[in-house]
């Protein structure tokens, strides 16, 4: 069945005993909410190309009734995407959406005695269900549960549905903390035995902010929330990702226990615009907080960011750390989609990578996004046996980065922005995996490469051979020979912004 195995310094996704690459997207909120709507969109999605389909299953629509349970719905989209040879990733939209509990059952939101809510700066009631209420907590485990026990019969041989997420953007919208009776009462008690042993046995090992928070509190093992980390928002975040954590652990390990696939957690993670616990949901998975988020939900397997907005590159380099997989569940699509998801796989051995919105009308997805995605499938088996092994790159280029470097295969690659005849391309991207001794695969749109011998022999290097080509069931079916100026006079291995390709060269050195 589809599992995560390591590789190198990379976690795969397998499945049916290979590794498989996620070029995904997600679809809109509503839209899988009818097999009607869905049927004319599943041959286009398989057109883009994608090859997995990230899709809303909510609680609200699969337990209409508490203990009835209808999967009509969810047989007949495994059904049609199984005719266009896609998979399913399936988002288990229940206790939380977007921070709120708008997707929960209408019989969860109207027994709001038994079904705790958070309440509003005022006291009063509002529609999001309280992470520290173990009755709402039981009931979402039991429809999970329910869930996974339906996958496994309908798709325990056939491998569709590759992972789950479980909830979406989880966190208290308008505030750092839950500040109920309840939570007031556990957050003036002590930290949890399990979050003190956590930090304790894996200190070295903690990611750097954290670290941080505990030192500039004291380094203290134990006592109240505030003694621990300190005293203000942070730590009112940290108290929310705890019960957050353990909430949502609950409620995955309740379906693992069913059917194990690999799930994960997302995270609307903190930008400019979103600078405070509660103006985003505090107590998501955020970066600084993955140790809370192991420490509390050992049956989630990835915490995945949501990648909108600026500084997409520092954002890569945050989640995988403290043996986090890596996996983009969300991010812009069209153009810069196009462009990201090649420095997600290339740089950052991305298990996955998936637009939001890859339902939304062609024109306004616009082309880019297919050619990237139409590359990275050609190429997929050669970049997974290469992930994790040190010998790949990826990277972004524009006028405010024009330039990149990196060292694989024996030498260093200088890469910026292509250029000829005086003009300068606006934008590339695109990765470049060493092969071999003095062997390089590359592709993308935009950019060129210089070779610099790093390893003894003579100085310099050339370019030997350079075709452009595809690859067909993983082999390589060359085309054109590359040279004069297509290769710069034999100064640069080029990528024309006119197109996103995929090329092969071999180098020589002299002196």
């Amino acid at each position: 069945m589809p599992h995560l195995e390591r590789h190198g310094s990379a976690t795969q996704l397998v499945v049916d005993g290979h590794p498989f690459l996620i070029v995904g997207g997600e679809l809109r909120n509503s839209s899988s909410s009818s097999r009607e709507h869905m049927k004319g969109l599943w041959p286009r999605l398989a057109g883009i190309p994608i090859n997995t389909v990230l899709t809303p299953v909510s609680w609200d629509m699969i337990e209409p009734e508490e203990g009835r349970f209808d999967f009509t719905l969810l047989d007949g989209l495994v059904a049609d995407a199984r005719q266009q040879n896609l998979h399913l990733v399936l988002l288990w939209l229940a206790s939380w959406k977007n921070g709120m509990s708008s997707y929960a059952p209408v019989w969860v939101k109207q027994d709001f005695q038994r079904f705790a809510r958070v309440p509003d700066s005022n006291g009063g009631g509002r529609e999001l269900l309280s992470p520290l209420c173990e009755a709402s907590r039981n009931a979402d485990a039991r429809g999970f549960a329910a869930l996974l026990r339906h996958v496994r019969e309908i798709d325990g041989t056939a491998h569709t549905i590759l992972m789950v997420q479980v909830e979406n953007e989880v966190g208290i919208l308008g505030d750092s903390r839950e500040r109920s009776a309840t939570a007031d009462l556990a957050f003036a008690g002590p930290v949890p035995g399990a979050l003190v042993d956590f930090i304790r046995g894996h200190r070295a090992a903690l990611v750097p902010e954290m670290r941080e928070i505990l030192d500039a509190a004291g380094s203290r093992d134990a006592g109240t929330w505030e003694q621990v980390f300190g005293r203000g928002p942070v730590t009112d975040e940290i108290f929310m990702a705890w019960n957050y954590a353990r909430y949502v652990g609950f409620v995955a390990a309740a379906g693992k226990a069913e059917y194990p696939l690999p799930m994960y957690a997302n995270a609307w993670i903190t930008q400019p615009y979103f600078p405070t616990p509660g103006t985003y949901p505090s107590g998501g998975p955020q970066a600084r907080l993955l140790d809370v988020w192991h420490a509390g939900a050992p049956s989630i397997d990835i915490l995945a960011p949501d990648l909108y907005g600026p500084n997409f590159t520092e954002w890569c380099a945050k989640y995988p750390r403290s043996g986090n997989p890596f996996f983009i569940p969300e991010t812009e699509p069209g153009a810069p989609g196009a462009a990201h998801i090649f420095y997600a796989v290339g740089q950052c051995d991305a298990l996955g990578f998936s637009p939001f919105g890859i339902d939304m009308p062609p024109e306004r997805m616009g082309p880019e996004f297919g050619r990237s995605t139409a590359v990275l499938l050609q190429l997929a088996p050669l970049l997974l046996g290469h992930q994790g092994l040190g010998d790949m790159t990826g990277f972004i280029l524009d006028k405010d980065h024009p330039s990149s470097a990196a060292a694989i295969g024996g030498y260093r690659l200088e890469i910026s922005l292509d250029s000829i005849f005086g003009h300068t391309a606006e934008k590339g991207y695109g990765l470049v995996v060493a092969t071999g001794p003095d062997q390089f695969v590359g592709a993308g749109t935009g950019f060129m490469v210089r070779f610099v011998p790093v390893t003894p022999g003579p100085p310099l290097a050339g370019l030997g051979r350079v075709e452009d080509g595809t690859f067909l069931d993983g082999k390589w079916v060359p085309g054109l020979r590359l040279n004069g100026d297509e290769t710069d006079q034999g100064l640069h291995w080029r990528f024309s912004h006119f197109e996103t390709a995929i090329q092969r060269c071999s180098l020589y050195r002299f002196r």
